[in-house]
């Protein structure tokens, strides 16, 4: 592949395009994983697009928790829409190389939309706090404006600091080499194409994920104590049962993305490896999002009332 690059000032040659290397050290396996991930982009899109639509059309999941549970499946489409469209591009057409616009536009969509996903997970563990915790409070605190307002600083809230680190990555000068040994644009894999000392980056980007992924998760660890303890003091086991089949969903969702996405992010970048990162990648990016519209309508008695209902009507 040929290396596109242009003269720097200071007679180093900078790099101007990348090349996404994917998984082209598997070449015959090609086929099956475009049929795969094709199964699973259809998988994303056809049952996150399911329960937005069931909790729009069913009056009895016209409540805050189904609200947030429809952000979060618009989310989840999204934020797969990143990495899975470009992945099955290079697949189906083996053209693996993208500019360095480009790139950069991937990662900073990624980067927002990754920590949209953080704070909309404490929002929605707020909300079964709320309702569990304090239920004669629900209906006033959890009031529509309040639960908009919640959704928008979610969506929005780490927009101007992952804008910010994007363009602080982007600002430096890559020398090494243009070739991505990764499936989209991440920030380690490019980091390692800087040239120089890289390490102020690399302690930005843990100050970073401390803020847009620990805070939230220790909010998250808050809210299920206090959601715990209150359960485990009702009085009868179908009380307990009930109060935590509401929340069950989510806390599993919570595990799966927070606990591959930590292990990527927090691990120290000389015990990072190609093969590992694209593994752990593929898990909290593409695997973790089929898995969510299964396990919230499965679990969740509500949810299948109302595709019950809709598969009625139709």
């Amino acid at each position: 592949m040929k290396l596109a690059e242009v003269e720097a000032e200071d007679n180093v040659s900078t790099v101007v395009q990348f090349v996404l290397l994917g998984f082209s050290e598997i070449p015959n396996l090609q086929g099956f994983l475009s049929g795969l991930f094709s199964i699973i982009y259809m998988v994303v899109l056809i049952g996150n697009s399911l329960i937005v639509i069931i909790t729009r059309l069913d009056p009895a999941l016209h409540k805050p928790m189904y609200f947030f549970l429809a952000n979060f499946s618009i989310l989840e489409i999204c934020y797969v829409s990143v990495t899975l469209p470009r992945i099955l591009f290079s697949l189906w057409t083996q053209k693996r190389k993208i500019s360095l616009l480009s790139c950069a536009t991937q990662m900073c969509f990624f980067l927002v939309l990754g920590t949209a996903e953080c704070f909309l997970l404490a929002v929605m563990s707020y909300d079964r706090y709320v309702a569990i915790c304090r239920p004669l409070h629900y209906p006033l605190v959890m009031n529509p404006k309040k639960c908009h307002q919640l959704a928008a600083g979610a969506w929005l809230g780490g927009m101007p600091v992952q804008v910010g680190e994007t363009w602080q990555i982007f600002s430096l000068h890559f020398c090494h080499s243009n070739q991505i040994n990764h499936f989209f644009c991440d920030t380690h894999p490019i980091l390692k194409l800087a040239c120089g000392d890289t390490s102020l980056q690399e302690m930005s980007i843990y100050i970073v994920v401390m803020l847009v992924a620990l805070v939230p998760f220790v909010m998250i660890l808050a809210s299920y104590s206090k959601i715990i303890g209150t359960i485990l003091r009702l009085p009868t086991a179908q009380g307990r049962a009930k109060a935590f089949s509401t929340c069950s969903s989510h806390l599993l969702v919570v595990v799966l993305f927070f606990g591959s996405a930590s292990i990527t992010y927090f691990r120290p970048t000389s015990s990072h490896s190609a093969g590992t990162d694209k593994l752990l990648s593929l898990f909290y990016t593409i695997v973790t999002p089929m898995f969510n519209p299964v396990i919230y309508t499965l679990r969740n008695q509500d949810v299948v009332a109302a595709l019950r209902r809709l598969w009625l009507k139709t």
